[in-house]
């Protein structure tokens, strides 16, 4: 007798866990960023347009072949249709997730440096003129940055060794909940700052003018890769879920929760930015420079700098935890591993490139490909490589390639829920619209467009 697939407990617990896998530090700093310097309200209303023809379309693909089989996306494609030359794509998502998380850890270790420096008061000792060289050397510093980088690793995996409902599920219900609530404090406290209104304006009013088809690429792109879609990431927690789940009632549910964590942190970070006078288009500079110079300059400045990367390292652990589970379901599933041995052969893989990247700015410095160190080349390949590739494998496989019932019985569950307008919208979107979206979004990260 077949045993039964150990998955998520409860329904709340499968969508905390899988908001957690798609919120993640580009919606913190990212996403705000990109808003404003792209027509601010045009660049929302763009992005909401692709979260529905790109976003969740090909979150559901995933949803479709995960929850269908209980399997990892190369067990599933066997089973769906045994032969078929798509499960080699399979290894893209779990080599894409070794490679991602690896070079990903190194933010997160940077996220831990300064959370120390905050608990320890040190981070807003220094001038403000001062922020640029702290961080620089402390990237530059091979000794700090690895051991923060494995420090991170290690709880990492520790979450993750104690299974999918003790581990992964426990931890997503502790930390969602807490990380929403972190960000509605902070925007309690922005939106009562003086010049609040004019950081509101820059990232809401509508401007087509500065949207642009820049604009229009980068909506798609961050639609795309804010939902952590193309890696199996969602094949994986997928096929974790009870059969009697809402497939596309989930979809929409941690699709919109995405977005609004992306959306608070815009109402979070550009009135403080205002207020003080700062650069608002410091892009990623924001969270370790210009972001450090607020909290100097605000009462109790300690204490909000420490809730707020205490935020970052929520948002961060739950979305490398869900990059670590590909392989590590890929191993136990195809090769017959225990969890235990499944974790630490991916923890030591994903070790060696963390650690390569964290040395980039030091001591591999020298260590170029294409032009980049090793941790911007990681950082180029990953989403605009393979998380895009997989997104068009996935599309293209559930929009063309298994069979109709599949899909219907996956929507309706097996006839239970009505999907008269449902099933058509997600088979259009596959087949002709996230396909093109895809292959525009790398053209045009790639220069050739």
């Amino acid at each position: 007798m077949k045993e039964k697939r150990i998955g998520f407990a409860t329904r709340m617990g499968a969508i905390a866990a899988t908001v957690g896998s798609a919120v993640g530090l580009g919606n913190i700093w990212r996403f705000p960023y990109q808003a404003g310097v792209n027509g601010g309200g045009a660049y929302i209303l763009v992005y909401l347009l692709c979260i529905v023809l790109l976003g969740i379309p090909i979150m559901m693909s995933e949803f479709i072949i995960g929850r269908s089989t209980h399997k990892n996306m190369k067990g599933a494609i066997e089973q769906l249709t045994p032969g078929s030359p798509f499960k080699i794509f399979s290894y893209i998502g779990v080599f894409g997730a070794l490679l991602i998380c690896g070079y990903y850890s190194v933010v997160c270790g940077w996220v831990i440096e300064y959370l120390w420096s905050s608990v320890s008061g040190s981070l807003l000792e220094s001038n403000p003129e001062q922020f640029p060289q702290i961080f620089t050397t402390f990237i530059g510093s091979p000794d700090r940055c690895v051991m923060w980088t494995l420090l991170f690793l290690a709880l990492n995996f520790l979450v993750l060794s104690r299974g999918i409902q003790k581990g992964v599920e426990r931890m997503a219900n502790i930390m969602m909940p807490l990380l929403f609530a972190l960000l509605i404090v902070f925007c309690v406290n922005s939106l009562l700052m003086p010049d609040s209104t004019k950081g509101l304006s820059f990232l809401f009013n509508i401007n087509f003018d500065k949207l642009g088809w820049k604009g229009v690429v980068d909506a798609m792109g961050q639609a795309f890769m804010s939902l952590s879609l193309g890696v199996t990431c969602l094949i994986t927690y997928s096929s974790y879920f009870k059969d009697d789940s809402n497939l596309m009632k989930d979809a929409v549910t941690i699709s919109t929760l995405d977005t609004l964590v992306a959306i608070l942190a815009g109402i979070v970070i550009f009135p403080a930015v205002f207020s003080f006078g700062l650069d608002p288009q410091a892009g990623p500079d924001l969270i370790f420079i210009t972001l450090p110079t607020i909290f100097q300059q605000m009462p109790g400045g300690t204490i909000w700098a420490t809730l707020f990367f205490i935020l970052l390292f929520f948002a961060s652990i739950t979305s490398t935890i869900s990059l670590s589970e590909i392989p590590i379901t890929f191993l136990i599933d195809e090769y017959k591993f225990s969890r235990g041995k499944a974790i630490i052969l991916t923890a030591v893989l994903m070790t060696v490139v963390a650690v390569l990247s964290a040395l980039s700015f030091s001591t591999l410095g020298d260590i170029t490909i294409a032009g980049k160190n090793i941790f911007d080349f990681l950082d180029f390949v990953g989403p605009n490589f393979f998380m895009l590739l997989g997104g068009l494998v996935t599309a293209v496989y559930v929009g063309w390639i298994i069979k109709k019932y599949v899909i219907h019985d996956q929507l309706t569950n097996g006839g239970m829920h009505r999907s008269r307008f449902v099933q058509p919208y997600i088979t259009i979107c596959l087949r002709f619209i996230s396909p093109v979206a895809i292959i525009i979004i790398f053209l045009y990260y790639v220069g050739l467009i």
